[in-house]
């Protein structure tokens, strides 16, 4: 076959290879034929962006030397109160001490922060003038410094000048922030790869953020030995995450179809909608999780599936990090915002908390099955992948049997039943869809469009899973 008309087979091929179902049809191949912002709604571009990652067993024993290259003479460390006791922070700060890094540690991060923790880490960071920034822990922890190397560098900025819109300003990042290197010890959030920084925005009692890609770390070290160190619920929610990052990512509105188109690329946010780059790591994301995810959490020593699940949560990060992620992500952060009285298991914290991973994983049975007739073939094709046999499945029975597959593993590896288990009633349903409302920047990536009385009826399906 000649060399064009290889080319022309294979474009064909891909075509009729694509996606048909209403969310995706007619969407990338013919995407590039589009006109500019001046005379289309809907956008007609989408860019790839993630940290450098560096990957491997003991690698944090290199962070002194990346300092060292980068010219840092004034480092602050960030982590939590608990972790600081804990071998990652142990191997991060012999390595700086080795290689004569100076340093200032900050361990009053906030598990699942706020404004106001967000306000103390950067009123510290503020004070001693650093040229670098260090985040050891989890996401709580990556957000937090990410936060405070963006106010520090921008210390005339008011709070909510970066928050997102509608609850902040939403102004777009156009100053250099410092050099900023992550440290994950959870396999989950993400947070390495991100320009992304979320927090409860306690007014409101919900959860915000800052999305910028001016935010995201210069470098991601993922040393698989620091999730040995993760309690079993701490890894089973972590995981949580990462299954719904994926699953949310490539299921979310196609990038074309988002709307408005900017008119600036400045303004394209980062969470853009799915795409054909993000597609690839959120759908291999899925795989890893399949196979690995129940190991990780019944085994701690399993250094195997402890290892995949934190390349899972990298694989998931660039995925849902450009695309965005919808109705799970956005429903979850009034859950976790209105929590009243539940103690997490795992978690060393005095306050009640809702963790960030079960918030999410609690209305993915519901939400999946009311987003699955806008793509039936994605929600069938992850379920698959989850585990579910598929051969005899109708596509109008998509979204219930990937609700179904998801109650199984749910079920399987001991989760609360539902909201109600975690102290919410039908009483509470107004409230929490309160909260929702707001999270716009992510519920309008939901494929299918959704009202007051969707979000209700998502609610009240989630009361309780099994």
């Amino acid at each position: 076959m000649a060399g064009r008309d290889r080319v022309v087979h294979l474009l064909r091929q891909l075509e009729r290879a694509a996606c048909r179902c209403p969310a995706h049809s007619n969407t990338f191949h013919q995407g590039v034929r589009a006109a500019p912002c001046t005379v289309r709604k809907t956008d007609y571009a989408f860019e790839m962006a993630s940290s450098n990652i560096r990957y491997g067993e003991g690698v944090s024993k290199e962070i002194g030397m990346d300092l060292q290259n980068l010219g840092a003479k004034n480092v602050c460390v960030m982590t939590d109160r608990n972790l600081s006791q804990l071998p990652p922070m142990k191997a991060v700060l012999e390595s700086l001490v080795k290689n004569g890094v100076k340093y200032k540690v900050y361990d009053n991060v906030h598990v699942e922060p706020t404004d106001s923790s967000f306000k103390d880490a950067i009123s510290f960071a503020k004070n001693h003038a650093f040229d670098a920034f260090v985040a050891v822990g989890g996401g709580s922890v990556i957000d937090t410094c990410k936060a405070a190397n963006l106010y520090a560098c921008h210390p005339d900025a008011d709070f909510l000048d970066f928050v997102n819109a509608p609850i902040g300003k939403g102004k777009p990042v156009s100053g250099a922030v410092k050099p900023l290197i992550a440290v994950p010890t959870t396999a989950g959030t993400g947070s390495e790869t991100t320009g992304v920084a979320i927090f409860d925005y306690e007014p409101l009692k919900a959860k915000t953020g800052i999305a910028s890609r001016a935010i995201r770390p210069t470098l991601g070290i993922v040393d698989p030995t620091h999730t040995l160190s993760m309690p079993e619920r701490v890894a089973a929610n972590s995981g949580f995450d990462v299954l719904c990052h994926a699953l949310e990512s490539y299921t979310a509105l196609p990038y074309d179809q988002r709307s408005p188109c900017p008119t600036n690329p400045i303004n394209r946010p980062a969470y853009q909608g799915s795409n054909p780059i993000s597609d690839v790591w959120s759908r291999h994301a899925l795989h890893v999780v399949a196979k690995y995810m129940k190991r990780a959490v019944r085994d701690p020593e399993d250094l195997e599936a402890r290892s995949s699940m934190h390349l899972a949560s990298v694989f998931a990060g660039i995925g849902f990090g450009n695309a965005g992620v919808h109705l799970c992500h956005g429903m979850s952060y009034p859950i976790a915002g209105n929590v009243k009285t539940h103690s997490a298991k795992g978690y060393n914290v005095e306050h009640p908390l809702v963790p960030h991973g079960l918030s999410v994983v609690l209305t993915s049975p519901a939400v999946f099955n009311f987003t699955a007739p806008m793509c039936p073939e994605r929600h069938l094709e992850a379920a698959e992948i989850l585990g579910a046999d598929i051969r005899q499945v109708k596509t109008e029975d998509a979204g219930a049997v990937l609700a179904d597959t998801l109650r199984q593993i749910l079920y399987d590896l001991h989760v609360e039943d539902g909201l109600g288990a975690v102290g919410y009633t039908k009483d509470d349903i107004p409230a929490l869809v309160k909260g929702t409302i707001p999270q716009e920047r992510v519920t309008k990536l939901s494929p299918r469009a959704h009202t007051v009385e969707d979000l209700s009826r998502l609610f009240e399906a989630s009361m309780k899973l099994y």
